[in-house]
């Protein structure tokens, strides 16, 4: 994009996406996501964090977006978000942000009962910049400004071994951390989406 994109510019972009429902599986078999957006000295800034390491999470480590499975009593995946960001970041996005639209589904590659197979991701604006509160599943927050993420030349290559098979796979690197995988994906079609509106 030849500007830093707006928040209406999100709007447009995600305008045509339906807003990912609950699916006929079991609960924790979903997981949903908020990609949350603050205005910064250079434009709007995307929240990630360093998720905690932890044997029970397939993401442990790794850079992402708050959320997490749905619980049985979460009435749909957007209110799954909204509860695991307030949970994860002390972060009300009911009460802070402004819902500007919705990604599609992502499918993992876990493929185990219990475990998500399934990824809804929604993107929010925030008016003011609250404070976080991290809960001990959450390392450290950072925000990226999203001009970064438009720019092509900022992408790298990350090597991941799997089975003991390395890979070379797409990234971003920002103050250190690495953007990749599944919220790599959920990303790119953001900012794929945002280059069509541009």
């Amino acid at each position: 994009m030849a500007t830093t994109p707006t928040a209406d510019d999100i709007r447009r972009a995600l305008a045509d996406n339906a807003v990912p429902g609950l699916r006929d599986v079991a609960a924790r078999e979903q997981a949903a996501v908020a990609a949350v957006l603050r205005r910064g000295a250079v434009g709007l800034e995307m929240l990630f964090i360093l998720r905690a390491e932890h044997p029970r999470d397939p993401w442990s480590g790794h850079m992402g977006w708050p959320g997490g499975r749905l619980d049985p009593d979460d009435p749909s995946p957007l209110a799954a978000a909204v509860r695991e960001t307030r949970e994860e970041l002390g972060l009300d996005l009911d009460r802070d942000g402004e819902l500007l639209g919705a990604l599609p589904e992502a499918r993992t590659h876990l493929r185990r009962p219990g475990m998500p197979h399934w990824v809804a991701s929604f993107v929010f604006a925030l008016e003011t910049s609250p404070e976080l509160t991290l809960n001990y599943e959450v390392c450290e927050t950072h925000w990226v400004p999203l001009a970064f993420l438009l720019d092509r030349r900022n992408r790298g290559r990350y090597v991941w071994t799997g089975r003991g098979i390395p890979m070379i796979l797409p990234c971003y690197r920002f103050e250190g951390r690495v953007i990749w995988g599944l919220t790599l994906g959920m990303l790119d079609h953001l900012l794929d989406a945002l280059r069509r509106v541009a």
